[in-house]
């Protein structure tokens, strides 16, 4: 059985799934090296974990299913489904969106939820109605708080030498093998605990403290966010490259960013001291990673045209809304479940006409 990722019903540039999956999955190699270049081999160890996870995760449950078909033909559809790619985007997308210095059993029981329960429970690839890695994300982060917020500072501020032992060795015990806790680890040169750019912002707006006194923090470097600018400046790389490969329609992407700039737009224009600039929100935490990589799933976003804009644009006013006034610094990921639910009903309204489809006639009409 071959699975074919296709935009229904007009959309005629149908690609095989293992090539348009493998195809996604080098367009992240940039972003990925701009998280191992900033924040060390942390995210590279649990993409590893992720991967082989649900690998076997997909095997496992891939031979049950096996058990109720032909063995014959069996064989054959779950090798063809366990390497399609479905799975390892998954687990590469899970590996990226962890703090790199979690525990390692985070890795392994987000990609175990992410391809049983969101995934295979719902049918498999193509039937699934959340995007597995963002509905895994958001379940770690609402059951493990603390592990999920344990992010560390870019190497460039951090007091201790994060080799790739070193992590190893923090990911597996919690600790590096001179003894360093997480805790100290994300300690800066003065001794305080750091944490992601929307989060300090978020925090010191709460504090009563205006956006230029918080951006003199050493975490925001000389522009938006240290790191974090460049990380998601490779994203956007990566995703501007699936769009000319056409993998990608660029409408939803477009609509997301065009949303987000127009909400933080008009909050800075009316009051600068506590809303951050378009650019910072841009450049920040899992902006182009979810405009790019996430949203334009074809199994979970909407298929037409009308669809796309309209789903990006709801995803940019709840990703704003969210950072701005939820409980949660990013929303990347619950903006992206909420669109979700969105989006078959928002395929109702939008999807063209079927060609030759003429309107029903009323009971009216036909008395005449």
């Amino acid at each position: 059985m071959a699975f074919w990722i296709a935009s229904s019903p007009h959309n005629h540039n149908q690609a095989e799934t293992s090539a348009l999956m493998r195809l996604v999955t080098y367009a992240l190699f940039p972003g990925i090296f701009a998280q191992w270049y900033f924040f060390g081999w942390g995210n590279l160890i649990h993409i590893t974990l992720a991967v082989v996870t649900a690998l076997i995760s997909e095997f496992i449950v891939l031979s049950l299913r096996s058990k109720h078909g032909n063995k014959s033909t069996n064989k054959h559809t779950l090798s063809k489904q366990l390497f399609d790619g479905s799975a390892i985007l998954t687990a590469v997308l899970i590996g990226i969106c962890l703090p790199a210095i979690a525990p390692w059993w985070i890795a392994v029981i987000g990609s175990i939820f992410a391809v049983v329960v969101v995934k295979q429970l719902y049918g498999g690839l193509g039937q699934n109605p959340f995007n597995p890695a963002m509905a895994a994300y958001v379940m770690l982060l609402i059951s493990f708080p603390v592990q999920m917020t344990s992010w560390q500072p870019p190497l460039s501020l951090m007091t201790v030498d994060l080799n790739l032992s070193n992590t190893i060795s923090t990911i597996f015990t919690g600790f590096t093998s001179e003894g360093y806790s997480v805790e100290q680890l994300r300690a800066d040169i003065d001794g305080f605990t750091m944490a992601t750019p929307l989060d300090t912002l978020k925090t010191n707006a709460s504090l009563g403290l205006t956006v230029y006194e918080t951006m003199q923090n050493q975490i925001f470097g000389a522009h938006f966010s240290l790191g974090w600018e460049w990380i998601n400046a490779a994203f956007l790389l990566g995703g501007v490259f699936l769009i000319f490969k056409k993998a990608i329609a660029w409408q939803t992407p477009a609509s997301f960013l065009f949303s987000l700039f127009i909400c933080t737009f008009i909050a800075y224009s009316i009051s600068p001291d506590s809303s951050a600039s378009t650019m910072f929100h841009w450049l920040s935490g899992g902006c182009m990673l979810g405009a790019f990589f996430i949203l334009t799933d074809p199994v979970t976003g909407a298929t037409s045209t009308k669809g796309r804009v309209i789903i990006g644009a709801l995803a940019g006013l709840l990703v704003y809304v969210i950072r701005d006034f939820g409980g949660y610094p990013d929303g990347v990921a619950f903006a992206v479940l909420l669109c979700n639910m969105t989006a078959p009903l928002i395929d109702r309204y939008t999807r063209p006409r079927t060609y030759g489809h003429q309107p029903s006639i009323t009971k009216q009409e036909e008395g005449k």
